[in-house]
């Protein structure tokens, strides 16, 4: 057996062949023991070092202490508009939507004092917009009982039809859910709002049940959004953690250009995406590397590129052997970046771009080749796998329109996880249900400039009438009616 490193010459020389084998054997064990512990701290110490530079943790869970990127230096610009920038004034109201004018006219001559009289033809017009004091309107129905002559029989009239069995109107109604829904307020927010701005008392209790009202007025319209969204040409997707009863569930968002669909389930598994997405992929569906998005072939997804760089970042962090491919190909993003937002705003053809791509394609693939052959397993795991989905590195460059990150679905679930922090998160099935489908709809109103209140007001005078309601897809010619 050969001689460990370990032991010196002359007492390895000592031993018996017996002994030799022993010790030999004694040693390459602890030395395997050896490199296991430290690979196990080199693990818990990148579990430490871990912030949003470096990984998929949101800023929320960063350390004190944590670098962030400095800010850019001031410009040597002054403060306000700069030279040619166009000037921006606020819309004047039009005539017939003012309250009140007032002809302000000087009675003398600034410069002589003598009289003055006459009119302005085209006076200067300036409006001041006020609110005023805001007081519920209360219609009644008076509901006579009246006796029959005949039978002695007492019968009580009935509410015309599309009036509420509530206290609250529609629109009351859907300011309310708008409140909990779209602006993140709580129930006991709602009410002291209520309070204080319409002098109207309504009890927590309340909310609750008008909450899973909206939640019911809104099922056919966001189960018509959802299956809409399945025949989108490209989808970003993406997924953050909620609470439902206390226990572990996931909040899924999909945004397509047809709108936005949020999706609360207990699983992070695939089989929720795939749910969302439709048994036929769509062309491009734009993600993270997170296992649940697997089934989806290749040739239809788009890595994102922002989720790369943070695991460049760890690379670097890591130190060692790695740390030099991560610097390599953090540089290569960043000229790829600085070309796609060059070609996004138009100040370099596409072609221009492409042109950088194909210089820089053969260099990312080099620096994760020679990533694969590093000594340190994660920034080697990582090369790997990269390269395995290399093709999902570059299809925002093969397909015009598909963008080389998912911060869409990152910024649509970014109201949501505000939401999280402050309620943390719904206490049952209904109220997941309400959740889901009020940040579907407020998501979705926004990305078409819909007022999410009218929409939501039109959806519960639908229901008080028996009709269905408005779509989320596109305006129907019925909405009109609804809205008087």
């Amino acid at each position: 057996m050969e001689r460990p490193t370990s032991i010196p010459q002359h007492i390895w020389d000592s031993f018996s062949d017996e002994a030799r084998a022993i010790v030999g054997t004694i040693i390459v064990g602890l030395e395997q023991q050896i490199a296991g512990l430290k690979r196990h701290v080199q693990d818990l110490n990148t579990g430490v070092d871990q912030n949003s530079t470096n990984s998929s943790r949101p800023p929320s869970t960063d350390p004190i202490g944590v670098k962030r990127r400095p800010p850019a230096p001031p410009s040597k610009k002054r403060r306000g508009g700069q030279k040619g920038h166009p000037r921006k004034v606020r819309a004047l109201v039009p005539p017939e939507r003012v309250a009140s004018a007032t002809d302000c006219k000087p009675t003398s001559c600034r410069r002589c004092g003598h009289s003055l009289a006459g009119e302005d033809a085209e006076p200067l017009r300036h409006q001041v917009a006020e609110l005023p004091p805001i007081e519920p309107e209360v219609h009644e129905y008076r509901l006579h009982r009246l006796p029959c002559p005949h039978c002695r029989a007492v019968t009580c009239g009935a509410l015309p039809d599309g009036v509420p069995r509530t206290a609250f109107g529609s629109r009351l109604h859907a300011a309310l859910s708008v409140l909990t829904g779209a602006y993140r307020l709580s129930k006991r927010q709602v009410a002291q709002l209520c309070s204080d701005l319409l002098g109207l008392t309504i009890s927590v209790g309340m909310i609750a049940k008008l909450e899973r009202v909206t939640a019911e007025v809104l099922e056919q319209p966001v189960a018509e959004l959802a299956e809409a969204v399945k025949t989108a040409d490209a989808a970003n997707i993406d997924e953050t953690g909620w609470r439902e009863s206390g226990r572990k569930a996931w909040l899924w968002v999909v945004v397509t250009s047809l709108g936005i669909v949020f999706r609360i389930a207990r699983s992070r598994a695939g089989a929720v995406a795939e749910d969302l997405l439709g048994e036929e992929p769509k062309p491009i569906v734009i993600s993270d590397r997170f296992p649940g998005y697997e089934w989806i072939e290749l040739g239809s997804r788009q890595i994102c590129w922002a989720h790369l760089r943070r695991d460049m970042q760890a690379m670097i962090d890591r130190d060692g052997d790695g740390a030099e491919v991560g610097r390599q190909l953090l540089w290569q993003s960043d000229k790829l970046f600085e070309a796609w937002h060059k070609a996004r705003d138009g100040t370099i053809q596409r072609s221009t771009f492409l042109q950088t791509v194909a210089w820089l394609r053969p260099m990312v693939r080099s620096s994760l080749e020679s990533g694969v052959g590093c000594a340190c397993p994660k920034t080697a795991t990582t090369c790997g796998e990269l390269l395995r989905l290399w093709n999902c590195l570059w299809t925002f460059t093969r397909v015009e329109g598909v963008e080389p990150t998912n911060n869409a679905a990152e910024r649509a679930l970014r109201h949501a996880v505000i939401w999280r922090r402050i309620s943390g998160g719904t206490d049952s099935e209904g109220g997941s249900r309400f959740a889901e489908r009020m940040l579907s709809v407020a998501a979705t109103c926004r990305q078409q400039k819909r007022s999410v209140l009218e929409y939501l007001t039109r959806c519960h005078r639908a229901r008080l009438r028996g009709v269905e309601p408005p779509s989320l897809l596109k305006p129907r010619g019925s909405e009109a009616a609804l809205v008087g």
